[in-house]
């Protein structure tokens, strides 16, 4: 299956900040279970502070400032809601 966009969305703060959330429905492999490849990324002075992604051959992670942690995918809505909780959480400790 070609992969399809299913959600697409990027805001420009005013302080410069950026969040772009990308997600293709894919269709299931072994390399994407749950039939999605997704990217979301939270940008402060040009640099990405919180991710979370699937790149090839890495499975579904996330990033958080300079380390790298798997994450569970249990659906889109919950990995916008953890994407967006870690995002406050990083304002909050800025």
């Amino acid at each position: 299956m070609k992969a399809e966009p299913y959600y697409l969305y990027k805001r420009f703060y005013e302080n410069g900040d950026i969040v772009e959330i990308k997600v293709w429905k894919t269709g299931k492999s072994i390399d994407k279970p749950h039939g999605f490849k997704y990217s979301l990324v939270f940008i402060r002075d040009g640099k990405r502070v919180v991710g979370y992604d699937n790149a090839e051959h890495k499975g579904d992670h996330r990033h958080y400032i300079d380390k790298e942690y798997q994450y569970a995918f249990n659906g889109i809505d919950e990995l916008i809601e953890d994407f967006f909780n870690d995002v406050g959480r990083f304002k909050d400790e800025g």
